[in-house]
């Protein structure tokens, strides 16, 4: 296989794909479609306002993804409450400019001390229940072609590809252990490029009046859906407060505590940010180096035997409601550590799969370093590989690791780059390489 790195790759999904999906939500034409109250919705253009100053009634719509005839009567009650007024009016309706009043000023900031989200207007969790449901990772089919596509050019046995190819159609917890090194990471983000469909993220859903923000730019990589249309009022037009995205993925390691898996709540602008695995709903969730966490391997562990049983979660607010939400994600366990002293049978018996990755064998390892010698652009030699082969591993006992290619080549081109050479398989440079990678007592 390919070299192995901790450091997160760059996204599979390509830049701006075309989707064609029926399934994506329709852009609701009243204030009872959107599922949202409707003072709420006044207090939501009341922010907008006060911290944008005046829109255009299309600039308004823009911001707050929602449709010209939802907005309408929401901007006649506020007119009608001395909350807004019109200051200018062009000759189509969308030209219209509307302001706040002093009165709706004031009404403005007694909304920004309860809430300062002001961003695209949510759904509701029952509307985002039902989408989940409706794009469910357990749909997505994963096929053997699937599998050589996403492995393509990856080193490794094919009985560990079919593995990965039946745990992914189960949409189980997948479990990958074996010992440091070996490239448990590497092989598990590979299958982020198993994942296919598009799914729609809402910008944000509300319970209660509580904002909790989903979206994440950083996280969601957005698509651009074949047939959208870009006019307000058109039937066809999908839903803005959703985002067409590729099944997202979201990484996490040695960072993640228990703290993280519950809603984050900003006590400065009083809305939340949703937890990783809702970000990662209908799609994957990498849990790395589990066991090197601040919590207890067994902690984190039985935070999530409730999930991954029944597939919902249960989240709180700060005020103590709670509520369940989808928890439609498979999540891949990836540690160095021995899965009993991680978890009890009963624990283990939920996780769908466990995929053992062990020490290559020689075929594999020089496949692997052949690999690395082209992506670094050293000339091959296999008297090189020979001498480090039976000079170093064997003669000092060390593990045929998949990592090891990769390390103790980029310490050649790094040293040859110093020196001012071209890199090459010497013994002088492999042994200083070598030297430099394993510690000595």
């Amino acid at each position: 296989m390919m070299a192995p790195q901790k450091a997160s790759p760059e996204r599979v999904s390509p830049a701006q794909p075309v989707a064609q999906e029926t399934h994506l939500p329709f852009q609701p034409h009243t204030v009872e479609e959107t599922g949202l109250n409707f003072l709420f919705l006044v207090e939501l253009l009341a922010k907008i306002l006060f911290l944008r100053g005046q829109l255009h009634l299309a600039d308004l719509a823009e911001h707050a993804k929602l449709s010209v005839s939802v907005l309408e009567p929401l901007l006649a009650f506020m007119r009608t409450e001395r909350l807004c007024e019109v200051t200018r009016t062009g000759e189509v309706e969308t030209a219209t400019a509307y302001n706040l009043t002093e009165l709706g000023r004031l009404r403005a900031q007694d909304s920004l001390q309860k809430s300062q989200y002001a961003g695209p207007a949510p759904v509701s969790l029952q509307a985002y229940v039902e989408q989940v449901r409706k794009q469910s990772i357990i749909d997505m089919q994963v096929t053997r072609e699937n599998l050589q596509q996403a492995f393509s050019g990856v080193v490794v046995k094919e009985h560990i590809l079919k593995q990965f190819g039946a745990a992914m159609n189960s949409g189980r917890a997948i479990f990958v252990y074996g010992p440091a090194g070996t490239g448990k990471t590497f092989l598990s983000e590979k299958l982020a490029g198993l994942l296919s469909g598009t799914v729609a993220i809402p910008h944000a859903i509300v319970v209660d009046s509580e904002v909790i923000q989903v979206f994440d730019p950083l996280i969601h990589d957005e698509v651009v859906v074949a047939g959208e249309l870009s006019s307000l009022d058109r039937r066809c037009a999908l839903d803005a407060r959703w985002v067409p995205c590729c099944r997202p993925v979201v990484r996490t390691g040695g960072e993640l505590s228990l703290d993280m898996l519950d809603l984050d709540f900003d006590q400065a602008a009083k809305y939340y940010q949703a937890p990783p695995q809702i970000k990662a709903n209908n799609g994957l969730l990498l849990i790395d180096d589990l066991g090197r966490q601040l919590a207890s391997a067994l902690d984190i562990m039985n935070r999530w035997i409730v999930p991954l049983d029944r597939h919902l979660d249960y989240l709180a607010l700060h005020t103590g409601k709670k509520f369940m939400i989808p928890f439609d994600v498979i999540v891949v366990f990836s540690t160095n550590m021995p899965p009993k002293q991680l978890a009890d049978e009963a624990f283990l018996r939920r996780l769908g799969y466990k995929i053992y990755i062990g020490v290559r064998e020689e075929e594999d390892y020089r496949a692997i370093f052949r690999q690395v010698c082209n992506e670094l652009n050293i000339t091959y030699s296999e008297k090189g590989l020979e001498y480090l082969l039976h000079e170093h591993h064997y003669k000092e006992g060390k593990p045929l690791l998949a990592c090891i290619p990769m390390d103790i080549l980029g310490q050649v081109r790094d040293i040859a780059r110093y020196e001012g050479v071209q890199p090459e398989l010497s013994e002088e440079l492999l042994d200083w390489a070598w030297n430099n990678y394993f510690t000595h007592d």
